[in-house]
């Protein structure tokens, strides 16, 4: 029996994933609704840019009253898969499931920017890579900048610090002359939301688990050290349909819009609430699905959501069972032309 078979739960939404890789385009949309919140000081910027946290000029708001201009921190869609991606890629690595790739006279491993990825492993597979020698997958997991819910000037600080030498001052110890190692930080304050849509382009149950599991076990985004950059991921919906949803942005203007109706002011009192943040994106999310051009999407929330994150948990949870998973999966890449 396969380790796919025994999904109880995932299996009753069969009809929107693909049974098997297909190289062309079926139309299978997997959206996952996330609110990701910070739990640290956190730092969402281009490396080596000497610039602040990225920020980006948008509407507030979709009502007429709210549609002023303002200034959202924005996580870019590339900092969110490059962490997810290396936490799934963890976990390949740990099983021998990433493979190997000719460089020159040399065997080397399947590695992120090294212009040159295996195009077998999983990860190739579902986030897309493109060799330089040729070969290329496009990614199936769509993904957009994330925007924060409230404007930058109230969930932005800024910290001064310094680099003391062995001696606790800023004075060398051997030649006395003042450090230099003073800088300044702008970063984002702990608690605060952002909304973000993961949408998954035809894949298979397993892919489908693989990435799921990624997000759940991703916790730490942008300027990563051990003291910052702590985020917490919650999925708040799943949603199956047969054309993309709606953007990032435009669900951030709504939810916007209904956490000022629910505070009764003008501007949002943060830090926010975690269950009204929840609550205002479900009705955000239905108001804007009735737009969508297509059939009508099958929305998983509530206790649907909880069986089928359950059924995630369990997997992660037994160990070997999942090693099967990840095994059939990247079997099933075998033989493709």
């Amino acid at each position: 029996m396969s380790v796919t078979s025994t999904f109880t739960v995932l299996n009753h939404y069969r009809e929107y994933l693909l049974e098997h890789y297909d190289n062309f385009p079926h139309g299978r949309y997997v959206s996952v609704i996330l609110i990701r919140k910070t739990e640290s000081e956190t730092i969402f910027r281009t490396e080596g840019s000497g610039e602040g946290l990225v920020k980006e000029l948008v509407t507030a708001g979709r009502r007429e009253d709210t549609r002023e201009p303002i200034q959202r921190v924005v996580i870019s869609k590339r900092k969110q898969t490059a962490v997810e991606r290396r936490v799934g890629r963890e976990l390949l690595r740990e099983h021998g499931l990433l493979g190997t790739v000719t460089v020159g006279r040399e065997q080397r491993p399947c590695a992120l920017n090294t212009n040159a990825p295996c195009g077998k492993c999983i990860d190739c597979m579902v986030y897309g890579y493109a060799a330089g020698g040729g070969g290329a997958q496009k990614s199936r997991v769509m993904t957009d900048d994330a925007y924060s819910l409230a404007p930058a000037s109230l969930v932005t600080g800024t910290r001064t610090f310094n680099a003391t030498f062995d001696n606790g001052t800023m004075r060398n110890p051997f030649d006395g002359k003042a450090s230099t190692s003073i800088n300044e930080d702008e970063y984002v304050l702990p608690e605060t939301h952002f909304l973000d849509t993961e949408t998954l382009k035809d894949v298979t149950p397993g892919e489908f688990q693989y990435v799921l599991g990624n997000i759940l076990r991703s916790t730490r985004y942008g300027a990563i050290s051990s003291r910052q950059g702590r985020v917490r991921n919650m999925i708040t919906a799943v949603i199956f349909s047969d054309t993309e949803i709606f953007s990032n942005l435009e669900l951030t203007q709504e939810v916007y819009d209904l956490l000022l109706e629910a505070q009764g002011g003008n501007e949002l009192d943060v830090p926010l609430n975690d269950a009204l943040v929840e609550r205002c994106v479900q009705q955000a999310t239905d108001t804007l699905l009735r737009d969508l051009v297509g059939r009508p999407p099958l929305v998983v929330r509530g206790e649907a959501l909880g069986r089928l994150l359950e059924e995630t948990l369990m997997l992660y949870r037994e160990p070997e069972r999942l090693k099967g998973l990840l095994e059939e999966v990247t079997a099933s890449y075998k033989d493709l032309p």
